[in-house]
């Protein structure tokens, strides 16, 4: 509406991405603070409360929180994006289906297993996986159909190492499916996931800011591509709207994301990172969800094949609860590694 509005009215001042990213931001903010309250008084009503899994005994206490939070705060950066984005802009288009398509599935998961009374119930890991992929490979099959490139690039290096042509598709939807199911595992304490994928939406926000901008691309070496740059005011949109979420989230937490909020959230980084070239900068940028995931992988590994345990428990947070270590002190120093990585990530830029 203001993009539409400064192209009607030619009021200049609405055609900056930076200011329809800062309206986003807030329109987002404010919609989740006055809308969660509404749907938390809903919830604790129809009992709409989170299953805990029986092998997290130390979360007994958590069984009464609502769920599905999520859902509010895409509802609100669905708002606050189509009120000041450009709707005509493809990259747009592409970030709406993922975080739409995303929220469903998770939304789907969430519904199952609230009914059931049961974190085991809901989608199966086949269907779920299977509807990540549908939605994975529309949002990329969309971006070669504008004619995104699909040339590979990798840290500290400014020109591509390659094309990956129609390869492209099947590695995107890696990076989807990786993303998402990163941000799914990290999910597991009071804000605990809500943080670092607000630093880490700053900053691909910010590299894809850059890559849309022209003097600014030349300036860091880094592949222009036209366009990108509107997707910022979704991410901002975004970042506004889990700002909101976090005012009731944060430990102790009054609701929680739900597979609604976490899938969702993951499937707009990986867009994020596929739209600004930094696939593999993103295991940088999203290292608290990277080590969750290594550490499940590392557990079951090592009890497949050698019938031990690494951890005392998997994800990596359940691993240091019963070390007994303070549930806040885990969520604030998983923050600081989020955020110093992300400061080394940016950094990164400048040396090509």
């Amino acid at each position: 509406m203001l993009y539409e509005l400064s192209q009607l009215l030619d009021i200049n001042l609405f055609g900056y991405i930076s200011v329809r990213a800062g309206v986003a931001f807030f329109l987002a903010f404010i919609l989740t603070l006055f809308i969660m309250p509404k749907y938390l008084a809903w919830a604790i009503s129809k009992k709409a409360n989170q299953p805990i899994s029986k092998y997290v005994p130390a979360h007994e206490g958590k069984r009464h929180t609502p769920t599905m939070g999520g859902a509010i705060f895409l509802v609100s950066t669905l708002i606050a994006a189509l009120l000041t984005v450009d709707l005509s802009n493809i990259y747009i288009l592409g970030g709406l289906i993922t975080l739409i398509g995303f929220g469903f599935v998770g939304f789907k998961d969430d519904l199952g297993k609230v009914l059931a009374g049961d974190n085991l119930e809901g989608l199966t890991p086949r269907g779920k996986m299977g509807l990540q992929i549908i939605v994975a490979a529309v949002s990329t099959g969309l971006l070669l159909y504008g004619g995104f490139p699909t040339e590979f690039y990798v840290p500290f290096i400014k020109t591509p190492l390659f094309d990956l042509g129609y390869a492209a598709i099947p590695f995107w939807v890696l990076v989807f499916l990786a993303t998402t199911n990163a941000v799914n595992l990290t999910d597991g304490l009071d804000g605990l996931a809500t943080v670092p994928s607000i630093i880490a939406l700053v900053s691909l926000g910010l590299i894809i800011y850059v890559t849309g901008h022209a003097i600014f691309s030349e300036y860091l070496l880094v592949p222009n591509i036209k366009g990108v740059g509107e997707v910022m005011i979704l991410a901002a949109a975004l970042i506004g709207g889990l700002f909101g979420f976090l005012w009731y989230n944060c430990y102790p937490a009054e609701i929680f994301m739900g597979d609604t909020g976490s899938l969702a959230i993951g499937g707009f980084l990986a867009y994020l990172a596929i739209l600004g070239k930094s696939e593999i900068l993103l295991i940088l940028i999203g290292l608290i969800f990277v080590i969750e995931t290594v550490s499940v992988i590392l557990q079951v590994g090592s009890f497949k094949l050698r019938g031990k345990r690494v951890f005392l428990m998997a994800p990596i947070h359940h691993h240091f609860e019963l070390k007994k270590w303070a549930e806040n002190k885990i969520i604030i120093r998983f923050w600081m590694i989020s955020f110093i990585a992300n400061i080394l990530a940016l950094i990164s830029f400048k040396f090509r």
